[in-house]
């Protein structure tokens, strides 16, 4: 593993710089009114800033920076340096899409085709699926296949990270898990670049999920939720799908599975009523979760360890070693977790 100092101080950095940024975000915001009202379908019942993601996305920029000065990924000469920078502007462009969601609410067509154009544009710039590794086939080369298949993945991504976001600390938790195993992966397939990347956002989640776990005192909003999929989309591409391991194109849909089983279930099921699959409801997982007696603390555990037993298969497909003892502990977490949450339903 290419592990370096750049990578604790990236993530320490980011932390640190939202753990500061939400306040002044918060009083910002209650004085402008952006706060999310509570409706029948959500769970909070009080006005709750819903522009997060501001504090998230900066605190990313702010440690990135930090290290771009420390010479940490300077060389932009590189093609993987400049994957990286592509990631960077496409996850900007993203948070501006969802803040300016936030602030005045963009109708679902608008703001997919937006994300469409953004993410095309990232694919131009080198952040491409090209390529998938198929046992007994060995390499094959998409073409320009590879762009409709990589701007499917960056806006699904998104999207599904977006759903996810229903319940104090689920969104921020799981993209934090999400974000600790792609990291894992990237050191192990010698990708430090796009590790330094990936740790950055993770200490940004870190900093976020101590005033965003229940109960919440901000919400990330489109503006996170926008910014945290893409980032993670777009480091699943350059730091997973282009390793030469024979298991690269699963990897991401692995550590993802929660969030894009979800989404994927909620649009067939949207499908199958003939409803618009952009109209919201209750049919996600954790909305699942509650209705069948679970506490808003319990659903938001019980999904954490599911996206961390996903996580743990992904780290077994890479071959990192002793992962089987990892997928064992896992699986323990998820089963002693569903059990006690089962144990204080029934009681």
């Amino acid at each position: 593993m290419l592990l370096s100092w750049y990578h604790p101080l990236a993530c320490f950095v980011a932390g640190l710089a939202v753990f500061g940024i939400v306040p002044i975000v918060r009083a910002v915001a209650l004085e402008q009114g952006w706060v999310d009202s509570p409706s029948a379908r959500k769970v909070h019942r009080q006005p709750i800033v819903r522009v997060g993601g501001v504090a998230i996305c900066f605190g990313t920029l702010i440690s990135l920076t930090a290290i771009w000065i420390l010479q940490g990924f300077v060389d932009l000469s590189t093609e993987e340096n400049t994957e990286i920078l592509a990631v960077v502007l496409g996850s900007f462009g993203f948070f501006l899409i969802g803040f300016a969601d936030d602030l005045l609410g963009l109708s679902p067509i608008a703001r997919l085709m937006v994300q469409v154009g953004v993410a095309s544009c990232v694919w131009f710039a080198g952040v491409q699926i090209e390529f998938v590794t198929i046992p007994g086939l060995g390499i094959v080369q998409l073409g320009w296949v590879g762009l409709p298949l990589t701007v499917i993945w960056l806006t699904g991504v998104v999207n599904a990270i977006n759903w996810m976001d229903g319940l104090d600390g689920l969104a921020s938790g799981v993209s934090g898990i999400a974000a600790i195993t792609i990291f894992v992966i990237c050191l192990f397939t010698n990708q430090p670049v796009a590790a330094i990347l990936i740790a950055a956002l993770a200490g940004s989640l870190l900093g976020f999920l101590y005033y965003n776990f229940n109960p919440a005192q901000i919400f990330m909003g489109d503006g996170g939720s926008y910014f945290i999929g893409f980032m993670v989309a777009g480091v699943s591409v350059i730091g997973l799908v282009k390793s030469a391991i024979a298991t690269a194109v699963l990897l991401p849909f692995v550590i993802l599975a929660v969030p894009i089983l979800d989404m994927s279930a909620v649009i067939v099921t949207r499908l199958w009523d003939r409803r618009s699959p952009f109209v919201a409801d209750n049919r996600h997982l954790h909305h699942r979760l509650l209705k069948a007696g679970l506490s808003h603390r319990s659903t938001v555990y019980v999904i954490y360890a599911l996206a961390w037993w996903a996580g743990s298969f992904a780290m077994a497909f890479a071959g990192i070693p002793n992962s089987l003892a990892i997928v064992a502990s896992a699986t323990g977490l998820l089963g002693c977790t569903t059990w006690k949450v089962w144990q204080s339903v029934k009681a």
